[in-house]
């Protein structure tokens, strides 16, 4: 899942969340308005705004089952039906650091209230459109209006509850972004199979709208503070022009065979020549878009480092599996939604003790673990074969699950925890963003060497093929000829090239992870942020 399960998708926002919370818990101090502000009914106000979080969490792993169906329909390509993921992931990175600004400048209510109804608009206009070229960039838009929903989901519901309950309130809404992209591929799956693929987009409109006018309603006369804040726009027209052309330079390689085209040399250059410019101007600048002073820090150094890698290679996972099982295996959309769900289900059980009794012990020997047990799991698809059951494949999900649930909160809270002060916001922020922009980078990454292994392993099993064996013969001669005996063993070969670059694709992610545990290590304790929320800070 995410992005794609679990407690992967569901920290998307949480940076900024904790930067605006942070901004929140402030304002209480100096003038107490906050904290006298109740909306109307506080269940329907934290329903409404849960509710929205909900959805956009929801369309982080939704459309994963349906990439098949929506490639078939729109006439692309298995790994240009990807760009469906990368375009939403990538936009909605982006948007994250804007987040803080856009609230200040507008105000969190009116902010959060638009940003669903765009959000909504786009939702819909992702379900009309009738070309992957439409499909892509309505689902940009989709992911830049989601980046600030999470976050001012997270600073909203701490200004209006009482300060004894906001972590009651904060449970509540880490709850149901573990729930959203369990979900995510079981509900995409059945809409696809039983209706169409639109409709997972479609779904949104009702919802978005319910959510947009109950937290409008609920939280009028909630007091904002209004300015004009300074925004780092050299950082961020750089940010956009460096990431977005090397996005599409991942993308489009395989298809415009990489530095032999014009435009992949000059997306390279105009990504490096960007990318150079931000990173001079962001250790430079007063108040950066993303604070990449912070590596300074062992801890965040390191503890980042293992999250990026390790979402990395937890979102292709993601993506990877019900891509396989349906092309593959030939898994309808249903049964595909069903055996990737069991990962969810142990990080909805754990999720609470976790939190509450994870920072008893070293938090290195609990992320080392979880790391193990997700290499383990990737070791142990690297051993299936087109002929496995679901059984088995749904239980490698289900004990994902377990690695899943112990890896998020140690990785969080050993990145803070040499951070001080805004420092601790700052971090989380930025951790955040190199976490979206790793899990993007990664479905196109991962999209590309599975369909290029498949390719090279299909040209080398064609050379084992002898027309003049007996073999060969016999199963002309039982086939009624060369043209259908053609046709049913390319149709073999090619589900086994497939298999065999998914299986070493497996293999190679489940190095991944052990070695991220000698990562892990490079922290040193005490792991307890100086200030503000440590174990929190994903949320």
């Amino acid at each position: 899942m995410s992005s794609t399960t679990a407690d992967g998708a569901s920290r998307g926002g949480g940076a900024a969340g904790e930067e605006l919370a942070e901004g929140v818990r402030e304002r209480e101090t100096e003038r107490g308005a906050f904290g006298e502000f109740r909306p109307a009914s506080l269940p329907l106000a934290t329903f409404g705004l849960s509710l929205a979080t909900f959805m956009q969490v929801l369309d982080l792993t939704i459309a994963n089952v349906s990439l098949p169906t929506i490639a078939g329909n729109l006439g692309a390509s298995q790994d240009q039906s990807v760009w469906v993921i990368t375009s939403f992931t990538v936009a909605n990175a982006i948007t994250l650091p804007l987040t803080g600004f856009l609230a200040r400048r507008f105000g969190e209510v009116k902010t959060f209230v638009w940003a669903t109804l765009l959000f909504t608009i786009f939702s819909l206009l992702c379900g009309l459109s009738t070309s992957l070229g439409m499909l892509v960039l309505f689902r940009a838009v989709q992911g830049a209006m989601a980046g600030p929903m999470y976050p001012l989901t997270q600073s909203l519901l701490v200004s209006i509850y009482p300060a004894a309950k906001r972590g009651m309130a904060l449970a509540i809404l880490a709850m149901v972004t573990v729930v959203a992209p369990i979900a995510g591929p079981v509900l995409g799956g059945w809409i696809t199979g039983n209706y169409s693929w639109e409709w997972i987009f479609f779904i949104n409109v009702p919802i978005g709208i319910f959510a947009a006018v109950v937290v409008a309603g609920q939280l009028r006369g909630r007091p904002e503070y209004i300015d004009k804040p300074r925004i780092d726009w050299v950082g961020l027209i750089t940010l956009i022009l460096g990431v977005g052309s090397l996005q599409i330079l991942l993308d489009k390689g395989n298809q415009l065979d990489w530095f032999n085209s014009r435009t992949i040399v000059i997306l390279a250059i105009v990504s490096a020549i960007s990318l150079a410019v931000f990173l001079i101007w962001e250790l430079t600048d007063r108040e950066p878009v993303v604070n990449l002073r912070l590596f300074r820090h062992r801890n965040f150094a390191a503890g980042t480092l293992a999250l990026v890698l390790a979402y990395a290679a937890f979102f292709s996972i993601g993506l990877l599996v019900p891509l396989w099982l349906q092309n593959t295996l030939e898994y309808t959309p249903v049964w595909a939604g069903l055996a990737t769900a069991p990962i969810g289900i142990i990080p909805v059980l754990l999720t609470f003790f976790i939190g509450k009794y994870g920072t008893r012990m070293d938090l290195r020997w609990l992320a080392s673990f979880a790391f193990v047990v997700m290499g383990a799991t990737c070791f142990m698809r690297g051993d299936f074969f087109t002929e496995i059951d679901f059984y088995h494949v749904a239980m490698a999900q289900f004990i994902q699950g377990l690695g899943v649930a112990l890896f998020f909160m140690p990785i969080l809270t050993i990145l803070l925890s040499d951070l001080s002060g805004r420092e601790v916001a700052d971090g989380s922020g930025t951790a955040t963003f190199l976490r979206s922009l790793g899990g993007s980078f990664a479905a196109s990454i991962t999209t590309y060497l599975w369909t290029r292994g498949s390719v090279v392993n299909h040209a080398t099993l064609v050379q084992h093929i002898n027309a003049y064996s007996s073999e060969v013969r016999e199963g002309i001669a039982a086939a009624g000829g060369l043209q259908q005996y053609a046709a049913g063993i390319n149709r073999v070969i090619t589900q086994q090239a497939t298999q065999i670059s998914f299986n070493t694709l497996f293999d190679g992610l489940g190095f991944i992870f052990i070695a991220l545990v000698a990562v892990v290590w490079l922290a040193k304790p005490p792991f307890i942020a100086r200030r503000g929320p440590a174990a929190g800070g994903g949320h």
